[in-house]
C-alpha cells in the first residue's frame, strides 16, 4: 500500500484505519453495500486508536451546524406519523464520519492524489459498464420498439453499479467536477524551489476517463445531473480561462443541433414542463411541500413519513397523480416540510459554512489550488441538482460529496505544515 499511495499512518491501528477509508473511497462507485461496511470498519478500527492511544483530532469547521442539523432531524421524529421509519435518516447520521476519518487518516499527499486518481478511474469503469448497458438496451428497444424510443430509454435508464440511475448519475456529476478540475487547473510543487508551476502533461488516460464519465452522464439522461455539470463546468472554465465562457453558449448550441433527437426531446421537455409527466408531478410534489411547510413549520410530518400523508395535503377532491411520491425532489423543501423549517435553517448554514471554507482555503492554496477549485465546482454542481432531486438523501451520492467536501481541508493541513514539499507526511504519529 505505501509503495502506491505513499506514507501511511504509523501506529498500526491507524494505518489499518487509514487502508480500510482508503478501499471505501476506491468502492465508492462500485458497490454501495461495500463502500460502507468499509467505512464502518474504518471507524470501528479508528475509534480504538483513539482509546488507545489519544492522538489529536481534527475536524471541519462546521460542528455547529452540523450539530444543530442532526439535533433537529432527532426531534422531528417525535412528532412524525410514522417514527419508526424516521430513525432511519438518524443513522444515515453516521456517514459525516467520511469527513472525520478524511482529514486525520491521509496524511501524504501521494496518498491524497492517489485517492483521486483511484475514484476517476473507478468511475471511468462504471462509466464503460454504463456505455455498454446502454448499446444492449438500445438494440433491445429499437428492435422491439422503434417509434418509442424516448419512451423506453428514459423511464429505464442505464446506472452502472448502482442500483439507481439517480445515484448513478449524480456520483458521475460530482467525479466530472474533480476531474475537470484536475485535467485544467492542477499544478504540481517545483522539487528545486518549491513553488507551484504549470503540471507536466496530463497522460491520455485522463482525458480517456473524463471523456467515458461525459458520455455515461449523457446517455443517463437525467437532466438535474447535466444542469449541475454545466454549472461546474462553467465555474471551472471561468478559473482556467475566462475568456473561453464567451464561446460556451456558441458551444452549448452547436452541441444541441447535431446531439441524437432523444437528447434534443429531452432538452425540449425540460423548458416545457407540462408536457412532460416527470416534470409536471414535480410541479404538484413542490405545492404539496408548501402545504406541509405551512401546517407544519417547526418540526415538519417527520423523516421519511411523505409518502405516508402526501394525499392529506393534497386540494380538496384531488388526487395524487400515478408515480413516485417518497420525496419531493429537491433539497430545501424536502427539509423543509419533513423536518421543519430549523433543520432547514442548518442545513443551509452547513452547506454555506462549507463553501465558505472552502473558498477561504482556496485563497491561501498553491500547488493543490485545483482540489479547492474541484469542492467547489461540485458544490456547485450538488446545489444546482439539489433544486430537483433529493441527492442530500441518497447515500450514494452524500458519500462521494462528504468525501470530496473533505480535500481542501487535507490540502490546506499538508501545506500549512511544510508548504512546497512533494511527498511529505502531515502528522504522521498519528
Amino acid at each position: 500500500m505505501e509503495s502506491l499511495f505513499g506514507e501511511l499512518p504509523v501506529p498500526p491501528l491507524a494505518r489499518w484505519a487509514s487502508i480500510l477509508f482508503s478501499l471505501f473511497v476506491l468502492t465508492l462507485v462500485v458497490s454501495l453495500a461495500a463502500s460502507q461496511a468499509l467505512l464502518v470498519l474504518a471507524a470501528t478500527v479508528y475509534a480504538i486508536h483513539l482509546l488507545k492511544n489519544r492522538p489529536p483530532v481534527h475536524f471541519l469547521p462546521v460542528k455547529l451546524p452540523l450539530a444543530l442539523f442532526a439535533i433537529t432531524t432527532i426531534i422531528s421524529i417525535f412528532w412524525a406519523a410514522n417514527p419508526t421509519v424516521g430513525w432511519f435518516a438518524v443513522r444515515k447520521l453516521i456517514l459525516f464520519l467520511i469527513w472525520l476519518l478524511a482529514v486525520n487518516l491521509v496524511i501524504s499527499r501521494r496518498h491524497f492524489l492517489r485517492l483521486f486518481q483511484g475514484l476517476f478511474l473507478t468511475s471511468a469503469i462504471a462509466g464503460v459498464v454504463a456505455i455498454t448497458q446502454f448499446v444492449i438496451q438500445y438494440r433491445e428497444v429499437h428492435a422491439l420498439h422503434p417509434h418509442r424510443l424516448y419512451f423506453y430509454l428514459t423511464v429505464s435508464r442505464i446506472h452502472g453499479f448502482m442500483g439507481h440511475w439517480m445515484n448513478f448519475g449524480g456520483q458521475q456529476m460530482l467525479v466530472f467536477a474533480a476531474l475537470l478540475a484536475f485535467l485544467l487547473l492542477r499544478t504540481r510543487p517545483n522539487a528545486e524551489t518549491g513553488s507551484a508551476s504549470p503540471g507536466r502533461p496530463i497522460t491520455w488516460l485522463w482525458w480517456s476517463a473524463i471523456g467515458i464519465v461525459s458520455l455515461s452522464i449523457l446517455l443517463n439522461f437525467t437532466r438535474g445531473v447535466w444542469l449541475g455539470c454545466s454549472v461546474a463546468a462553467v465555474y471551472l472554465v471561468a478559473r482556467w480561462k475566462p475568456r473561453w465562457l464567451l464561446a460556451l453558449p456558441i458551444l452549448l448550441a452547436l452541441g444541441y443541433l447535431t446531439a441524437p433527437s432523444i437528447v434534443r426531446e429531452r432538452v425540449y421537455l425540460a423548458l416545457h414542463p407540462h408536457q412532460d409527466p416527470a416534470l409536471s408531478i414535480r410541479l404538484e410534489m413542490w405545492r404539496v411541500a408548501i402545504r406541509m411547510i405551512r401546517a407544519h413549520p417547526w418540526v415538519g410530518v417527520g423523516p421519511n413519513n411523505i409518502v405516508e400523508v402526501y394525499p392529506l395535503y393534497m386540494p380538496p377532491g384531488k388526487s395524487p397523480r400515478v408515480g413516485y411520491h417518497n420525496h419531493f425532489h429537491n433539497d430545501f423543501l424536502q427539509f423543509a416540510a419533513e423536518r421543519g423549517l430549523p433543520c432547514l435553517f442548518a442545513w443551509v448554514w452547513l452547506m454555506a459554512a462549507l463553501g465558505w471554507y472552502t473558498w477561504k482555503i482556496r485563497r491561501r492554496l498553491t500547488s493543490q489550488r485545483w482540489v479547492a477549485d474541484a469542492t467547489l465546482a461540485g458544490w456547485l454542481a450538488f446545489l444546482a441538482e439539489g433544486c430537483f432531486e433529493f441527492n442530500f438523501g441518497t447515500s450514494p451520492v452524500l458519500m462521494v460529496f462528504l468525501f470530496l467536501t473533505s480535500t481542501p481541508f487535507i490540502a490546506a493541513r499538508f501545506e500549512k505544515s511544510d508548504p512546497g514539499a512533494g511527498n511529505q507526511s502531515v502528522a504522521s504519529s498519528q
